[in-house]
């Protein structure tokens, strides 16, 4: 028995120690459904609904359907993360628990919408249906008078009139300070980005009140459509301003820098690189100032006046915006003005949405994307290219011939010169012949004089193409290694004839 022991416990020593296999690392699962993230949410929400009620009905004086609400949300985020963290780590249970706040907040934001906008169009139902609410005014219509007579067509015009004249004003003026400030940093930048701060905040009865005193009063011009539109377009020029400043820094640095390097200007660059990349942002810019100027009623009332007659004039006589129209309709008692009032708000809604369509389809697509026409005409581009470049075409009959060469600044020899006669041929013509031996320097200025005499004719002495002596007696550099080699043992490679044309034949003039 002892002996067996004694063999276990050797059997054991000798045995190596093995570590327990590690569980490999799997990656977390970030998208799709799984089986906690479908029991816990739930499980947390129903406990939560249980606890609140029984804090509101039996053990706390608590009451309100707001405090409900708040204390079950509070009571379920707070479950929830407790579930969570059973099965999974703390960065986990955060980005679990974040993911619920920023879904509720969106859920909020989007039931608030729907809410404003669908209210709006229940109230507006009973006028919307009727086509007179559309093409007639109110010129000839009382608050009595039902639904079938009166309309809103002098509002949607004056609101379309005064909303294009504001951004005649603030689309140009916007822009160009946008570009401004994000080209040109300096003192003076920064001083008016403080000011265009600064009237973000600006009161809209701020802004009337000032085009009211400096135009009516001041200039002693009536109330009218263009007073209006000036009245809005200060309130509509900030927000394009720090919008537009916003959309251009996010303008890649390395675009306007490559565009600098291939030599184009300041000016070149904002527009045909700066503006088209912030193109979709800048459209978006512009849907945010529209927006806040439609909606202005307190500037319209103080520049523009009321009046209940269509006006297609915006500098003579008083004007009227939608806003306007529904405060004026909504005030009433009567059921019918505020059908009418509802009815113009959905009609405002709608003008709003379709501004915004334009401004997306002029705006385009972001950086980088391309519509399926622009890919086709790039494509085509393209192929165009590809052939210019594969097959080139001669030029055409209307190009005027090429001149002719001299033959002496070309390098052209005699034939008389082309035999290889030493190097003075090869000196003539600017290339060393293969497989001769270079020559003497006397042989290559004798040579080189024939070549001249020949090429020249029987022209007087210093007539053209006679070699000069200068150049004859005393040959470069580049010819020396041409005719006896960088170190005088072996001729160097051939240089080009039309490059060493103008050192081999000199003229006198």
């Amino acid at each position: 028995m002892t002996v067996l022991n004694d063999t276990l416990e050797q059997s054991v020593a000798a045995a190596p120690l093995t570590a327990p296999a590690e569980r490999p690392d799997e990656p977390r699962r970030i998208g799709g459904l799984s089986r906690s993230g479908v029991l816990a949410p739930t499980g947390a929400a129903l406990s939560a609904l249980c606890v609140t009620v029984l804090l509101f009905g039996q053990l706390a004086p608590f009451s309100g359907t707001l405090g409900f609400a708040v204390t079950a949300y509070l009571l379920f985020l707070a479950l929830y993360a407790v579930l969570t963290g059973l099965e999974e780590d703390g960065q986990t249970v955060r980005d679990r628990v974040m993911t619920v706040v920023l879904w509720t907040a969106a859920g909020l934001l989007f039931s608030a919408l729907a809410l404003v906008v669908g209210f709006t169009a229940w109230r507006g139902r009973q006028a919307l249906p009727h086509g007179n609410f559309f093409t007639q005014d109110m010129q000839s219509s009382g608050p009595l008078d039902p639904l079938t007579h009166g309309g809103i067509a002098h509002a949607m015009l004056g609101t379309l009139m005064m909303i294009a004249i504001a951004l005649a004003i603030t689309v140009p003026l916007g822009l160009a300070c946008a570009v401004y400030l994000n080209q040109v940093p300096g003192r003076f930048s920064r001083f008016v980005r403080t000011i265009v701060e600064a009237m973000t905040a600006l009161p809209s009865i701020v802004a009337g009140l000032m085009v009211y005193a400096v135009w009516i009063l001041g200039l002693g011009m009536q109330k009218s459509g263009l007073a209006a539109g000036f009245a809005i377009s200060v309130m509509m020029l900030p927000i394009v301003i720090r919008a537009a400043d916003v959309v251009l820094r996010l303008v890649p640095g390395t675009l306007t820098e490559a565009a600098e390097a291939l030599g184009a200007s300041r000016r070149r660059t904002v527009w045909h690189v700066v503006l088209p990349t912030a193109r979709s942002g800048l459209a978006t810019a512009v849907i945010l100032g529209t927006a806040r100027g439609i909606g202005e009623t307190s500037p319209v009332l103080l520049t523009a006046g009321f009046t209940a007659a269509v006006n297609a004039n915006p500098t003579d006589g008083p004007m009227v915006s939608l806003p306007l129209a529904v405060f004026n309709f909504v005030k009433s008692p009567e059921p019918a003005m505020i059908a009418r009032g509802f009815g113009a708000a959905a009609v405002l809604m709608a003008l709003v949405l379709v501004l915004f369509a334009i401004a997306r389809v002029i705006g385009g697509r972001g950086p980088g994307q391309l519509s399926r026409r622009q890919i086709r005409r790039t494509a085509r581009a393209s192929r165009r290219d590809t052939d210019r470049f594969t097959h080139p075409h001669p030029p055409g009959p209307s190009s005027p011939p090429p001149p002719d060469p001299d033959p002496v600044a070309a390098g052209e020899a005699h034939p008389a010169a082309t035999e290889p006669v030493g190097a003075g041929a090869a000196r003539s013509v600017g290339a060393q012949p293969v497989g001769t031996e270079p020559a003497h320097t006397e042989s290559v200025d004798a040579a080189g004089a024939q070549a001249g005499g020949a090429q020249a004719g029987d022209g007087p002495v210093g007539g053209r193409g006679q070699v000069d002596d200068r150049s004859a007696g005393s040959p470069t550099a580049g010819e020396s290694a041409a005719v006896r080699g960088p170190h005088g043992d072996a001729p160097a490679p051939d240089p080009d004839p039309v490059e060493t044309a103008g050192e081999t034949t000199g003229e006198d003039d």
